[in-house]
């Protein structure tokens, strides 16, 4: 379906989008039931936004039939409450289009895509991304984000970044993750203007602050404390610059955590624990947390009385 007139009165997006697990049982099939509680959870957490089917939500160990599957049980059970985002990332500009087309034609509020590549070595010069982004914006209406990620391995130079924007009007929305984001944002929305509606930080918040002195106007995150981030951002987008700053200090050694020493399953523990799902379950060959991360996870999520530890209680 087009792009619905909820979608269109909440932009430019703004704030929280957070990155939701795929919940799995202790088979490694997939538990849709789970998935809307983790939904709901992440929702009563304060999350403005929703992602789905990223790369912390093992997108990459899923079938084409499992990911329709999650993407159709998410956009019907959030039923408009927040707008939702499907990454349909793929190398093909066919398969990525087709793919972005059914998430619009599903209820996406937007799709994120990181430009082509495969393993360490299959890349695509500027003239094929220029390429691939074209045949992705004629596909759809609705807006674009560009993931600029390390795990892509393709440089996106700034300039690059905004003569997409500029010459795709869907193109809106980017994702920063790499080495000195703010940097990066900085001169992304000199470069773009007003061409560039969201610029948005990344990598679990690892660099929120100094990406929101940049400019930033979003966050994309782990899933398993959204009510931390609304604690840094809140005051930041109301003009209270030390009191997020005190915020993002409490919540950091968490973020930290998450960031170097747990990755996507630390969002599943924290949710477990807390009741929200049955099973932190990865699916294999990614591996469970050593019973001492898991237990140093929980110990700083308690510290901040994170939602995710007695939501489900």
């Amino acid at each position: 379906m087009p792009v619905t007139p909820q979608h269109k009165s909440q932009r430019p997006y703004r704030g929280v989008f957070p990155v939701a697990p795929t919940i799995f049982d202790e088979r490694g099939e997939l538990d849709l039931e789970g998935q809307r509680r983790c939904i709901d959870f992440m929702i009563d957490a304060g999350s403005h936004g929703i992602c789905i089917l990223a790369n912390f939500s093992e997108q990459f160990v899923l079938t084409d039939a499992e990911r329709e599957a999650v993407m159709h049980a998410v956009l019907d059970h959030v039923a408009g409450r927040v707008p939702v985002i499907v990454t349909t990332t793929h190398f093909s500009s066919a398969v990525c289009a087709a793919r972005s087309k059914q998430a619009e034609a599903a209820g996406a509020a937007m799709v994120m895509v990181m430009p082509p590549y495969h393993g360490a070595t299959f890349r695509v010069p500027e003239k094929g991304i220029v390429e691939f982004f074209k045949v992705l914006s004629g596909a759809i209406d609705i807006p674009i984000m560009i993931q600029d990620a390390p795990v892509a391995g393709t440089p996106l130079s700034v300039e690059l970044l905004a003569r997409l924007a500029r010459e795709f009007a869907n193109i809106r929305y980017f994702k920063i993750e790499v080495a000195g984001a703010a940097s990066k944002l900085r001169s992304l929305i000199e470069a773009g203007g007003s061409d560039i509606e969201g610029p948005w930080d990344g990598e679990e918040a690892i660099t929120l602050l100094a990406d929101l002195d940049a400019g930033a106007t979003g966050a994309m995150t782990g899933g398993g404390y959204p009510d931390g981030i609304r604690q840094i951002i809140d005051p930041y987008f109301a003009g209270k610059r030390e009191e997020a700053k005190t915020a993002y200090e409490r919540w950091l050694p968490l973020i930290n955590y998450e960031n170097r020493q747990c990755g996507l399953i630390a969002c599943k523990v924290m949710m477990q624990a807390g009741g929200v799902i049955k099973s932190e379950a990865v699916r294999h060959p990614l591996q469970p947390l050593h019973p001492a991360t898991r237990a140093g996870l929980l110990e700083l999520a308690r510290e901040r009385d994170a939602l995710a530890l007695r939501w489900g209680r």
